[in-house]
């Protein structure tokens, strides 16, 4: 045999592998989770009746043996007093009225002299086993034609002789058996039950998973609109979970496929126009400058395009929150003023006139340059939409907090800042105000308007992007748009720190 000079940790490894079993033969055969629940939890169950039965036996023999020998020295003391009034005559006949009362045969008696002869009591003779004075002994004896257990005390009297009191406890025994016969029963009983439950919680476990599995199977499929049924069990709280989820999934889808169609059918126009321009000045120009004028057109459809990217990229990135690393304390005051000074030309330019209505503003910790894009697209749209000689509204002023019992010492502090923008122009109805913030989506007083339905969904992504709320309400005439900003709690500590600054007093 060729010797292992392998290093020594490494032969002690592959010796300890060697002796271990194989992995596959440790692991538990049963892999149903309804069985091992059931049998699990009957395991338990045994062990906790088992421990009750016998906490039981022990308290119930304990009990009765010290009964046997409260009686025994009871017994003791009697005869003793005997012996005091009228000796060895007298105890004898005490112990002979004693065995002749005893109905349930149960009493043990040993009177014998200073020679060791018996004098009185129903024991043949002194046991053995009893060597010892005062103390207490548990011994089988043979009593008729069946042996039992019994406990005895052996006690001195005067002039050498010597009593034996016992007492015979079948009883005991008879309930050792009766309880270790009940523990038995137990044990079996619950082995059944455990078995029972298994099934029972195994079917269980098979039509909670079972539904899960086919709504699973359904939606892989491509069937989004089936659900797991609920039952009114503990169930019904996955199935809930899970329903809310795919709800969340079909809604999801649904919104791809709007947008998809709504991409196909924007991007359709210009792309075709800007194809027949580019193949019109092909084939009919007849100049350089009709065919740069065409290429400037085709451009012109091409960057619209390229815009409509741009704008779903923006909306995508902040959605997914890569903005709020962006986040800074900013001054929304000279944020507004600024706004307001530079669409105020724009506003001329249209015919029309900008009011902006602001009081001073506590700072908000936000991203600057998406609240400027989400204001410019707000004022773009109502000047695209309002007829001239009409007035725009840029207002913005703090909404204050709802007052609380913790709060109450803050009263005046803003939870947040609304910013509104007010045109005078024809405004949405109530179902155009529902999808006014879903990509692509145009109402049918702007349809023949220059624009690609993208405005409003990245004011909406912004104002989410700030834990905001987008509002569009009917004004009679026009629409007014609320941004509702929250105020976070580094912004809400620099507010009071504003407030009692110029309020000193």
């Amino acid at each position: 045999m060729a010797e292992d000079r392998s290093p020594p940790r490494r032969r002690w490894f592959r010796r300890r592998q060697e002796k271990q079993p194989d992995a596959r033969r440790r692991r538990w055969p049963i892999r149903s989770a309804g069985i091992n629940f059931a049998l699990g939890y009957g395991v338990l169950f045994l062990i906790s009746a088992t421990l009750f039965l016998s906490f039981i036996w022990w308290s119930s023999t304990n009990l009765l043996n010290q009964h046997v020998r409260a009686f025994i020295e009871t017994d003791a003391q009697e005869l003793q007093k005997r012996w005091v009034y009228g000796g060895a005559p007298a105890l004898g006949d005490a112990i002979t009225d004693r065995l002749e009362q005893n109905i349930d045969d149960d009493a043990l008696y040993l009177l014998i002299d200073r020679h060791g002869r018996r004098l009185a009591g129903n024991l043949p003779g002194w046991p053995v086993a009893i060597k010892k004075m005062n103390h207490f002994y548990e011994l089988s004896i043979r009593r008729y034609t069946f042996t039992t257990p019994a406990e005895f005390k052996a006690y001195h009297l005067p002039h050498g002789f010597k009593m034996i009191v016992g007492h015979d406890i079948r009883g005991r025994t008879l309930l050792s058996t009766v309880i270790t016969r009940t523990l038995i029963w137990c044990a079996v009983m619950i082995a059944l039950l455990a078995v029972g439950g298994a099934l029972v919680v195994r079917d269980l476990f098979r039509r909670m998973v079972g539904s899960i599995a086919r709504t699973a199977s359904a939606v892989a499929n491509g069937d989004l609109n089936h659900r797991i049924a609920l039952t009114g069990s503990e169930t019904d709280l996955v199935a809930e979970t899970v329903n809310t989820m795919l709800d969340r999934i079909n809604r999801l889808m649904e919104g791809v496929r709007q947008v998809s169609n709504a991409i196909a059918h924007d991007l359709r126009t210009p792309i075709t126009r800007a194809r027949n321009q580019l193949e019109e000045a092909l084939f009919s120009a007849t100049s350089p400058d009709e065919l740069r004028t065409a290429v400037d057109k085709a451009i012109g459809d091409l960057d619209h395009i390229t815009g409509i990217f741009e704008a779903l990229l923006r909306i995508a990135q902040i959605e997914a929150g890569s903005r709020r690393s962006a986040f800074t304390m900013m001054d929304l005051n000279q944020l507004l003023a600024n706004m307001a000074e530079l669409y105020e030309a724009s506003a001329e330019d249209a015919g029309l006139s900008l009011h902006l209505d602001i009081v001073p503003l506590p700072p908000l910790f936000g991203d600057e340059r998406m609240l400027q894009q989400a204001l410019a697209n707000l004022l773009d749209n109502a000047i695209k939409f309002s007829p001239p000689n009409s007035t725009l509204t840029l207002s913005a002023h703090p909404v204050p907090a709802m007052p609380t019992p913790e709060t109450a010492a803050a009263e005046g502090t803003p939870a947040g800042i609304d910013i509104s923008v007010q045109d005078q122009g024809p405004g949405m109805n109530d179902a155009d105000i529902l999808r006014a913030h879903e990509r692509f989506f145009r109402a049918e007083s702007a349809r023949n308007t220059p624009g690609s339905g993208l405005g409003l969904s990245l004011v909406q992504a912004v104002t989410s992007l700030h834990h905001g709320r987008l509002t569009l309400t009917q004004a009679h005439p026009g629409l007014k748009v609320t941004l509702f900003l929250p105020l976070t709690q580094e912004a809400e500590q620099n507010a009071r720190h504003t407030i009692s600054t110029e309020n000193p007093s």
